[in-house]
């Protein structure tokens, strides 16, 4: 089928033989009786329909192109081989676009493309610069997210000197906003040089980025019990009242260490609300890297392992050149500070859907 790479097709193969087997299994009415493995197989079906569907169809177009295409051998009904000659190029263009929406869909649903996402900086090594550079990457996603439409949901600021910041978590609300912010997970690495630099020499200083798809409260199971919960007052800017109030809140998740604090709000309530959010959005991004190990270690190599302490990018300033590591390509660095990660993100979007087409 030309319209599909073999091992694409392979795959469709393979899941349309399902499909018919588990028809085969829901039809014996032995399988009535066990409701558990019923819903099983009902669940399966539903996952399969729609591509084996589109499969079927995009086949039987392929049938009508190939016989079409043998009525315009030498020797054929003329008046046939002119109503094929003309009726043909719909038919490879339905085909093609049958198969791009069948590509599409076989892409879809893996992963959190859809959902909103936590992003958290962290100044890294380079003392105060550092700080600088963090509070400069949280100001480029800010600056995006309006570009997108999206809306800024602070929740955690640990501000340092000179208007750096240690650490600054937000949440970005709107459509797809992990399917375009899910590269920016990484060592971001800048070379510029300092306010405070009498010299002019160059320095190097680096941040970490982390997205973590936002997950609802169904989805990660909490116990009250494996909770630490404390207050404490806020740091940071908030006038008379933090010094008053010790509306800050700090959870631990016991049985996996993992520690959340928000700050950002006066009341203690809405701190908790939206730790308990960021806990959730880190357990989930937990559970889905261990997965992606346990795979890994099956297939004998990482493919795309997205591991943080990996360096993604570069932002040379004095040449004014922006590096994807991942890409292998050079972009505006003035016009991406200023929220402009559209050809960037295209780039990625398109290297990692090439990527997910070979995994398939």
């Amino acid at each position: 089928m030309s319209h599909l790479r073999p091992r694409i097709q392979q795959k469709l193969d393979g899941m349309a033989a399902r499909h018919a087997q588990l028809l085969a299994e829901v039809a014996d009415p032995e399988v009535g009786k066990r409701p558990e493995r019923l819903a099983a197989i009902q669940r399966e079906l539903g996952a399969l329909a729609r591509p084996v569907v589109a499969y079927a169809e995009l086949q039987r177009l392929h049938a009508q192109i190939a016989e079409h295409e043998a009525l315009l051998q030498p020797g054929g009904d003329r008046e046939l081989t002119d109503l094929a000659r003309a009726e043909l190029p719909e038919l490879q263009a339905r085909a093609q676009t049958g198969a791009q929406a069948l590509i599409e869909m076989l892409l879809a649903g893996q992963g959190d493309d859809r959902r909103d996402c936590i992003v958290e900086i962290r100044a890294g090594t380079g003392g105060e610069e550092a700080a600088l550079f963090a509070r400069a990457l949280a100001d480029l996603y800010q600056r995006y997210a309006a570009r997108m439409g999206w809306t800024v949901e602070p929740l955690h600021t640990a501000d340092a000197d000179h208007g750096g910041c240690k650490e600054v978590i937000f949440a970005l609300h709107g459509t797809d906003v992990f399917h375009f912010m899910q590269f920016e997970s990484g060592g971001h690495r800048v070379q510029r040089v300092p306010e405070t630099e009498a010299k002019g020499r160059v320095h190097t200083s680096a941040a970490t980025v982390a997205v973590l798809p936002e997950v609802e409260d169904v989805e990660i199971a909490i116990v009250d019990k494996d909770l630490k919960i404390d207050t404490y007052r806020s740091s940071g800017a908030g006038g008379q009242h933090v010094n008053k109030t010790e509306s800050a809140v700090r959870i631990t998740h016991l049985p996996t260490g993992v520690v959340v604090a928000c700050q950002d709000e006066r009341s203690q309530h809405k701190n908790r609300e939206r730790a308990m959010k960021l806990l959730r959005a880190r357990l989930y991004e937990q559970q889905k890297r261990a997965q992606q190990a346990a795979r890994a270690a099956e297939r004998k190599e990482q493919v795309g392992s997205g591991d943080r302490s990996e360096r993604i990018r570069t932002y040379n300033f004095p040449q004014d050149r922006l590096t994807d590591h991942r890409l292998h390509r050079n972009f505006s660095l003035a016009q991406t500070m200023e929220g402009k990660l559209e050809p960037i993100v295209d780039a990625l979007l398109a290297d990692d859907r090439e990527r997910r087409l070979e995994q398939l």
